[in-house]
């Protein structure tokens, strides 16, 4: 049985991040309009019950926020008013990255109508300390998000299994289930864990096999999740625990991530000492049109075009051909030449005013001008997509842990 989670924005939180209309007060309170929004949200339930759904998943994001007693009061009266409408549902009410206040912490525990809430513990170190002082309710399932899935780097899982069993001698005994499957049993918890959101999906490793030690994509991501279920389960891999280890290990004093030059560049002490002069042009900004028109000789509206012309399916088999050895670099160089020429004059032919060459040797922009970098690598087919039907590689910044 596919199981299929339904989310929605929390109607506290979506008012709490609306703006007023123009000319509207500002001491207009955007809570006034929860009564408003309640039979919507009941609407939207009805219909989702309707179509046999017996999971929802509620968001409430501002709950992580410093909020006033006025809007954690808000949170608890409009769950009071939801119950009836939840009930039948499985409710997951899904907080986001960052800390959770006491105070917080304690309304979110007390929300009517909820059968399980999720806590991030992979960025913060608050929330699970809040657990340990308050405990968790009984009634109630944990999804406590301690695999990282924002980032593609390796999970930390000895400091993951930590934190569980940290979590294992507060939260009652129940069922555990997997996350990728929240019906398949694989434990006997009365808690969840899943990773902190949506997984990055790429379609093969990164080109750099030092690198691919450090990563975890979207199957990897469910592989660590399993084997933290297992270990908290007494069948603990110790081969792949200790894999991870030493990824972790490897990483953390690689010279590629800890660059001193970077460092000492970045440092306040270093950059206090750059002189004014050093980041501004030596030509005031009035001064530079009149010194381009001097050299340009353009006339008072140019036509320019943009730098890059299209890749052609001869230009793709060229570019083929030589990463793949095919032909030489005299043979690569020979046939980008020609191209170049071929876009030249065609915009002389057209009187176009400001000529370009075309940039027939590159690939896709974000890719190519990584690659002349130090400190980025891309995977070999991870593509996504930019806008319209253009797709590009994400650069993957491997010097730091963002």
């Amino acid at each position: 049985m596919e199981l299929r989670v339904p989310v929605l924005v929390g109607h506290v939180s979506y008012l709490l991040l609306s703006k007023p209309a123009k000319g509207v007060e500002k001491s207009f309170s955007l809570l006034s309009l929860l009564g408003k929004i309640i039979p919507v949200y009941k609407q939207v339930l009805a219909e989702l019950k309707a179509v046999r759904a017996t999971w929802v998943q509620i968001d409430e994001p501002t709950l992580v926020k410093d909020l006033d007693s006025y809007k954690l009061k808000a949170f608890i009266e409009a769950y009071e008013q939801l119950e009836d409408a939840l009930s039948g549902f499985s409710v997951i009410i899904e907080t986001y990255f960052a800390n959770l206040l006491a105070e917080a912490y304690k309304t979110i525990i007390s929300l009517k109508g909820v059968f399980a809430i999720g806590l991030d513990l992979v960025r913060v170190d608050k929330t699970l300390e809040l657990v340990k002082i308050l405990g968790f309710p009984s009634e109630k399932y944990l999804f406590a998000g301690v695999v990282d899935g924002r980032n593609i780097w390796a999970n930390d899982l000895e400091a993951s299994l930590t934190a569980l069993k940290t979590l294992e001698g507060i939260v009652s005994k129940g069922t555990m289930y997997n996350s990728g499957s929240i019906i398949k049993k694989v434990g006997v918890r009365h808690w969840i864990f899943i990773e902190t959101c949506c997984f990055y999906f790429m379609l093969t490793y990164l080109l750099d096999e030092e690198i691919n030690s450090w990563v975890t994509f979207a199957t990897q991501k469910i592989l660590e999740v399993n084997a933290l279920a297992k270990a908290l389960a007494g069948e603990k891999d110790e081969a792949f625990f200790s894999a991870n280890t030493a990824s972790q290990a490897s990483r953390k004093p690689s010279p590629r991530v800890n660059d001193e030059a970077v460092q000492k560049a970045a440092s306040s002490t270093f950059a206090s000492t750059i002189r004014e002069s050093e980041h501004r042009r030596g030509t005031p900004v009035a001064a530079r049109p009149d010194a381009q028109q001097k050299n340009h000789n353009l006339s008072i509206l140019p036509t320019p075009t943009i730098v890059s012309f299209p890749q052609t399916p001869n230009l793709r088999k060229v570019r083929r051909e030589y990463k793949a050895n095919k032909i030489s670099e005299e043979e690569y160089i020979k046939a980008m030449k020609k191209e170049i020429n071929k876009v030249v004059k065609l915009q002389e032919d057209l009187d176009i005013d400001v000529l370009v060459h075309g940039e027939p040797w590159r690939k896709d922009m974000v890719e190519y001008f990584g690659e002349q970098l130090k400190g980025f690598a891309f995977s070999a087919n991870g593509w996504v997509q930019s806008y319209g039907s253009r797709c590009v590689k994400p650069l993957i910044t491997y010097g730091a842990d963002i």
